[in-house]
């Protein structure tokens, strides 16, 4: 059984879910539908990731109960003034051909251009509408938070960020943790940037008997974060989600934190500079 985040709204998502950046077409679908055949019940897209159609496809094939599948999509910053990303949500439930959405979240602040609380307020009004379930953002730092949280009196039940042990946000995910948004973890296992042979996470694998990757996601798990993992691999699929039978002691969390360096991000993804139409 996987645990579940109760978000601040009330409602639960599950401890991990399944990045479907860059799945499309009908091998998406396969590994989406792989994926929900192994366990995974939170499923994270965006309109920017153009397979939202392939989401509702693997959704519907699936066989599962649509109550039983939490699905993400995210408001891109083209879509930032309120009339827009009112119609980006609605466009999303009409692409995935479902009538409600899980989790919306705006994918990122885009600061230069100055929408992101009008993103927000939109958001909420989805929400109340009953257009989606539980709102949130994506790589907003602490500030932005802030703003958006000053404007509208309402606190993102999630901020999705990049976290992997070469960039681990200590910072940021105490920020979280005082505002209670759950932190989920966008390219959890660093994408090729981690070195997963390096001793303080093969030395955990060793112990427990596991992969590296399987330490790297229970970090994750053991510091209250949600990561999302993305795999084709059916049997990659399942090992991703086999890290709740074994625990990392408070000496190996920091042993993995301590491989983070201050520039690890994968790419120059600053939110504070970074634009993402």
């Amino acid at each position: 059984m996987i645990p579940t985040h109760l978000l601040n709204d009330g409602h639960r998502l599950p401890a991990i879910g399944l990045g479907t950046y860059p799945l499309r077409g009908a091998d998406g679908i396969a590994a989406m539908v792989s994926a929900l055949e192994a366990g995974y019940r939170l499923i994270d897209s965006a309109v920017n990731y153009e397979n939202e159609v392939e989401v509702g496809v693997a959704v519907r094939a699936s066989g599962l109960d649509r109550e039983d599948i939490l699905v993400t999509t995210k408001v891109p910053g083209r879509f930032h003034a309120k009339d827009l990303a009112i119609r980006s949500v609605e466009d999303s439930l009409s692409r995935m051909r479902l009538d409600v959405l899980d989790l919306v979240l705006i994918h990122w602040p885009n600061p230069s251009r100055g929408l992101y609380v009008e993103a927000w307020e939109a958001l909420v009004e989805c929400r109340d509408r009953g257009l989606v379930r539980s709102i949130g953002v994506s790589n907003f730092t602490e500030e932005h938070l802030d703003r958006i949280i000053e404007a509208t009196g309402v606190t993102p039940a999630v901020n999705q960020v990049e976290i992997h042990p070469r960039f681990s946000q200590e910072q940021m995910v105490a920020a979280h943790e005082r505002l209670g948004i759950v932190t989920e973890s966008w390219s959890p296992l660093g994408k090729g940037t981690v070195d997963l042979t390096a001793e303080p996470i093969a030395e955990a694998a060793r112990k427990h008997g596991v992969t590296p990757a399987q330490v790297v996601l229970r970090w994750h798990i053991e510091r209250g974060l949600l990561p999302l993992p993305k795999s084709a691999s059916p049997q990659r699929q399942r090992e991703n989600l086999d890290i709740f039978g074994f625990e990392l002691s408070p000496a190996q969390v920091q042993a993995i934190s301590s491989m983070g360096v201050a520039d690890g991000r994968r790419f120059d993804g600053d939110p504070d500079v970074h634009e993402e139409m």
